[in-house]
């Protein structure tokens, strides 16, 4: 990697804007180096090298002065001992504001990294409203920490390159900047799945070898052809993105011998008109794949993204894609935000009267009402997956849509009240139902019924976060006050039997210890644990009992929990499971997930069964039943040896000797086998296996040696969401 000096930077910049402010640069790269004196970086190398390469990053984007300084000093605070007050006094508002907006928030304040995490990117949001140049420093300096991510222990690796796939590249991507999310997404699959990068990299070399020249062939064709029919355009070819080819692999189940459509062109228009001329052109050259000519140019995407995309087989039966769009649209795919934001003084923000911003502002304020870290991280990478269903209303309004929403998440994007009374949906005219996937150009007509109410079951027939959130607040509004009413009912009840009088309590306020010692702010939500199942009304009446009380009172609470230990498997071994501040409720695995010693786990209070014991990854937790009142802190207090079932799907190519070469490998680490199936179609084979593990660990093991047997596509742990424990 090229070693950036502070005056490559000025002269990036005055390349673009020969008039710039040269001392603030100056001014903060001698505050940055000081600051950040006898500091190393993982890869040995000192610290400034790193905020030198954010700022060339910026600059390359053509981005203002405050951008680069803000990319110097975008460190100082997380890592040195400089305040916020210094930046404002030496630098001025506007860069104090961006470095504070582009900090992570302390870990120390938070109780878990998940929360430090949600926090974070929850700043960033609010940070970004208010100027996006917020997160154009946060992506540079993403990308400079995954083009040197090698350096860093493997479990960081592995973290850092996550959270850049399901975070920094979406918003990379929202904001059109499609060179930064290509590079963003190639990285970090270069550390989540290295094999598979490697095996892909040296497949897509070796077919660019045995074709020839292949790309030189058809930009040449290309060129001469829009210049037989007087169109003026440059003609680029290259080998799509490495992440790309890779997702569409795993997405349609193929292998890299079956890998065909790895080459794209793109054509550089000098106007519309001449876009559409070179999309007749090409038609009339090769045959067009049906179904993959998209017109983006009348129906832009909502990161501003424009272009004509088509499909079509060469004469050898290769098939590519061409993108055709003019300068500007390109600047625009390529830059994004970048590449038409205006500076102005002061604060620079999505004004309420620009279109181009809704999703930001709409996704500032459905974030801002999800308190719990987990549900909010969720929800953020739902929102920033790219639209691509684009539905209207029968008064013509245009909506977007991830693909495979539904009509329900049509009728949250209206209003919250339209889709809590949904009754029924009109897609162009017809009658369907609510579960159905919603299409390019549907017309959807949301009818409505004043006594309709959500179910449970909606939760799994929306993709918006926004109408999965709506939904859950309704049901957990619900079940909270149900539980609300119970656990009234069993305090009564159980005070009545001691003859304590509980509403003489209430009026004088003698409940108020009971609540401190709890953590409750309010009787209903000491009620709401006693529904839910979280304390017991006995624990809290036999507070105000006497001895004599006591004596004339009655309980068959113990009768109670031998009757239903009998019907609910409770782990007492062969794995226990500790509830942290509770020594005698009842817990079960789940059987939607069976999670493993090893793994982390999450406990759900079930009403009358005790707490069941779900993997944190379980559709189920994080779909279908999550609900924050509900969940109780659990961890595993016993590793002793024992099996547990886990459901396995192996997809494979469907050839001989395969099958032996997988009973072989589970065989191999001492994995017992309890149920195979097999079934197969369109030349793969789908594996559903039911194996004996011990731990998470154990899992992981198998489930390597399974990926690397040549023929195998895909091995996955799979969860029964059918077993749903409400």
């Amino acid at each position: 990697m090229t070693m950036i000096r502070f005056e490559d930077i000025l002269d990036k910049v005055e390349a673009y804007k020969p008039d710039f402010d040269e001392e603030l640069l100056q001014k903060a790269y001698i505050f940055s180096a000081r600051e950040h004196r006898g500091q190393v970086r993982s890869s040995g190398e000192p610290y400034l090298i790193h905020p030198l390469n954010v700022a060339y990053i910026l600059a390359d984007m053509r981005l203002d002065e405050t951008s680069i300084a803000v990319g110097l000093l975008h460190d100082v605070l997380e890592d040195t001992l400089t305040t916020k007050e210094k930046l404002h006094e030496i630098f001025g508002v506007d860069v104090a504001e961006l470095v504070d907006g582009v900090t992570k928030i302390s870990r120390y304040a938070y109780v878990s990294k998940e929360e430090q995490q949600a926090e974070t990117f929850r700043k960033m949001l609010l940070a970004m409203v208010s100027d996006l140049r917020v997160v154009l420093v946060k992506l540079a300096d993403r990308l400079h920490n995954m083009r040197t991510l090698q350096y860093l222990p493997e479990e960081k690796r592995l973290s850092v390159a996550t959270e850049t796939l399901e975070i920094y590249a979406p918003i990379a991507n929202r904001l059109g900047m499609g060179r930064i999310k290509s590079e963003l997404e190639d990285l970090s699959l270069r550390y989540l799945h290295p094999r598979d990068f490697e095996e892909l990299e040296k497949a897509v070399d070796e077919k660019l070898s045995i074709s020839g020249d292949v790309v030189g062939r058809i930009k040449a064709t290309l060129a001469k052809k829009l210049k037989e029919n007087e169109i003026e355009g440059d003609v680029t070819g290259r080998v799509k993105s490495l992440y790309s080819i890779w997702s569409k692999m795993r997405r349609q189940e193929i292998d890299i011998g079956q890998l065909y459509d790895y080459l794209a062109f793109r054509i550089i228009a000098s106007n519309v008109k001449d876009c559409y001329a070179s999309l007749g052109i090409i038609h009339q050259m090769w045959r067009p794949v049906p179904g993959r000519i998209k017109d983006y140019i009348a129906m832009p995407k909502p990161n501003f993204y424009q272009s004509l995309h088509t499909t079509v087989v060469a004469e050898r039966g290769q098939p590519f894609e061409v993108q055709i769009r003019t300068r500007e649209m390109e600047l625009v795919a390529e830059q994004g935000i970048a590449a038409h934001w205006k500076y102005k003084e002061g604060r620079v923000g999505a004004s309420s009267d620009d279109a181009s911003f809704l999703w930001l502002r709409q996704l500032v304020e459905w974030q801002n009402e999800i308190k719990d870290p987990r549900v909010f991280m969720n929800s953020l990478k739902i929102d920033l997956y790219p639209d691509e269903v684009y539905t209207f209303t029968p008064k013509g309004d245009v909506f977007a849509f991830p693909r495979g929403a539904t009509p329900l998440d049509f009728a949250y994007r209206i209003h919250t009240d339209v889709g809590n009374r949904c009754v029924g949906v009109r897609v162009n005219g017809k009658l369907v139902p609510l579960r159905t996937p919603l299409k390019n150009g549907d017309i959807v007509e949301i009818m409505t019924g004043a006594t309709q109410t959500p179910s449970r079951e909606w939760v799994n027939m929306v993709v918006t976060s926004r109408a999965r959130h709506k939904i859950r607040h309704w049901l957990n509004a619900e079940q909270k006050n149900r539980s609300i009413e119970l656990g009234r009912k069993l305090i009564e009840k159980e005070a009545k039997k001691y003859r304590v009088q509980w509403r003489k309590l209430i009026a004088e306020n003698a409940l108020d210890g009971v609540m401190t010692e709890y953590g409750l702010p309010r009787l209903e939500d000491l009620y709401a644990d006693v529904g839910y199942g979280k304390v017991s009304a006995r624990s809290v009446v036999e507070r105000f009992v006497t001895e004599e009380q006591k004596e004339k009172g009655t309980t068959d609470e113990g009768v109670i929990q031998a009757a239903v230990r009998k019907i609910f498997p409770f782990t007492s071994s062969p794995a226990a499971i500790k509830v942290k501040g509770y020594d005698d409720l009842m817990t079960y695995l789940a059987k939607c997930c069976n999670p493993l010693p090893g793994e982390k786990i999450v406990g759900y209070v079930t009403r009358g069964k005790g707490v069941a014991i779900h993997s944190s990854n379980c559709p189920n937790v994080k779909n279908l039943m999550f609900n924050p009142d509900r969940e109780i802190a659990v961890e595993w207090a016993d590793q002793r040896q024992s099996q547990f079932q886990v459901e396995m799907e192996i997809v494979i190519e469907d050839r001989q000797g395969i099958l032996a070469r997988v009973v072989s490998a589970i065989s191999n680490l001492k994995t017992n086998i309890r149920q195979m199936e097999t079934r197969s179609g369109d030349g793969k084979a789908t594996i559903e296996a039911i194996l004996e593990i011990a731990d998470l660990k154990h899992l992981e093991k198998v489930t390597r040696s399974l990926s690397s047997v040549d023929g195998v596509v895909r091995v996955d742990r799979k969860y029964n969401i059918k077993h749903a424990t409400a």
